[in-house]
């Protein structure tokens, strides 16, 4: 018998180590797994790091709330540290949970002498508002805060840390008084606050930046303090400088909230592999709309391929922006033979269909692969006969202001019993009468254009 195991060679294979920037978390163990070391851990490692860890506290959690927690001893987490920075060219390290007013000391003399950036994300107030630290430990982190190469408090920790005069101070304000007590920026999240909008304030020597972005409706935010700090914390260990570290983190972080894991009975947690999940997907996604486009050609749909052209798009698992949608580079267009796509598939190559594809999976994140097609009276026909929900809007009522296929989209979808799998218009002036297909795989966008196509072939379309 014969095993054929991988590529044959008369020698042991030799080793090819890779070497990574090295990160560390100096934070509290959450067995829950959603935050704390662990979500530090997978988010340090989604950014292409090696993470090394100091464990400050061990807490019994879930995701509905904190069971027990218990602080090690000041002793341990200096161990702890000294073995890491004894061993490892750390890249840049965070703090996370610390406890009490000793091991906050204690991390604070550790890491005076490192040359490593520090991000310090004072873990001191809860979600549900209640101070995780005495007083005392509440002072000592004026003088870690002094070591820190970033701070990342949120609005309720940054207003603890700076003092109050009976008015809480607003981001900007806050982030200031911690340069003043010695951080070399402040970033104050606005995660925690109202509204619509999170509005995240970023002080430094240089100046003021405000970084917006829309509030995700989810109250499963379980660990997205930390996979923020961790975030940036890894790119600065990767070179990064700090205004495009913070913004990359805002990013991924935002992300990993709006994909959270359906994890627990409380909740859940957010998602620190989220983008790793979602490039890992690239390939298969091109290689997946380049199938759907070939079936077209073989269909032969020019009976529904508009005077605009034709285009076929697919959405990487959690795309966010059209540079993460492939389509066809120049659509796809009748000749004398049937149909051909211009050119190839590449990602960000559509933006009108890109566009709408992505604002429909603001309302049904499950879409992922989208078409166009004209509208005629043989596939108006089509859409009566439709096996899926169908939508229709006026583009005669769009707002000056609006950009058409995110109006549509979130037109249609918001009013629709069931998410709808065809979108129709009847044009406007300059605009061609459209359907759009949308669907969750390849296989249900071409049963469904395969139905129109059959619908414009009985009616005689060209």
């Amino acid at each position: 018998m014969t095993s054929e195991t991988g590529p044959r060679f008369d020698d042991r294979r030799r080793p090819a180590p890779v070497s990574l920037p090295v990160s560390l978390t100096i934070a509290g163990s959450d067995s829950g797994g959603g935050a704390g070391i662990q979500a530090d851990l997978r988010a340090m490692a989604a950014h292409e790091t090696f993470p090394t860890s100091v464990v400050t506290s061990v807490t019994a959690q879930h995701t509905r709330g904190v069971e027990r927690s218990t602080v090690l001893a000041p002793d341990d987490v200096r161990a702890q540290y000294e073995a890491v920075a004894d061993d490892f060219a750390v890249g840049a390290a965070k703090t996370g949970m610390l406890g009490t007013a000793d091991v906050v000391r204690t991390v604070r003399a550790c890491v005076a002498e490192a040359t490593f950036p520090l991000v310090v994300d004072p873990v001191i107030v809860a979600t549900s508002g209640d101070r995780l630290l005495d007083s005392a430990g509440e002072r000592a982190y004026e003088d870690l805060v002094g070591e820190a190469t970033l701070v990342t408090p949120n609005r309720d920790e940054a207003a603890v840390l700076v003092g109050s005069d009976g008015t809480e101070p607003t981001p900007r304000e806050a982030a200031e008084r911690l340069l003043e007590m010695g951080a070399d920026a402040a970033l104050v999240t606005g995660g925690h606050g109202g509204g619509d909008t999170v509005r995240d304030v970023l002080v430094t020597d240089s100046g003021v930046r405000e970084f917006a972005h829309p509030r995700i409706d989810t109250a499963a935010t379980h660990g997205s303090g930390c996979s923020l700090s961790a975030a940036i914390t890894a790119n600065l260990a990767r070179g990064r400088d700090l205004e495009a570290a913070v913004r990359a983190g805002i990013t991924f972080a935002s992300r990993a909230v709006r994909y959270p894991l359906d994890v627990g009975g409380g909740p859940g947690a957010v998602h620190p592999l989220v983008e790793v999940r979602n490039d890992a997907e690239a390939q298969s996604t091109v290689a997946t709309v380049r199938g759907l486009v070939d079936q077209f050609v073989e269909m032969d749909v020019g009976p529904l391929v508009a005077e605009v052209g034709m285009n076929v798009v697919g959405a990487t698992p959690y795309a966010e922006a059209i540079d993460e949608t492939a389509a066809v580079e120049g659509r796809i267009t009748r000749t004398l033979d049937g149909v051909e796509p211009n050119r190839g598939v590449r990602f960000g190559a559509s933006s009108h269909l890109a566009r709408f594809l992505l604002a429909a999976r603001e309302h049904d994140p499950a879409l992922r692969f989208a078409t166009n097609c004209r509208l005629t009276a043989s596939t108006r026909r089509g859409l009566e006969t439709l096996d899926a929900p169908v939508a229709w809007f006026d583009r005669t009522a769009e707002p000056d202001e609006a950009s058409t296929m995110d109006w549509a989209a979130d037109r249609v979808f918001d009013r629709a019993d069931e998410p709808p799998r065809a979108v129709a218009d009847e044009g406007a002036v300059g605009k061609e009468p459209m359907i759009r297909v949308v669907g969750g795989t390849p296989a249900e966008v071409g049963s469904l254009v395969e139905h129109l196509l059959d619908e414009a072939a009985a009616g005689g379309e060209p």
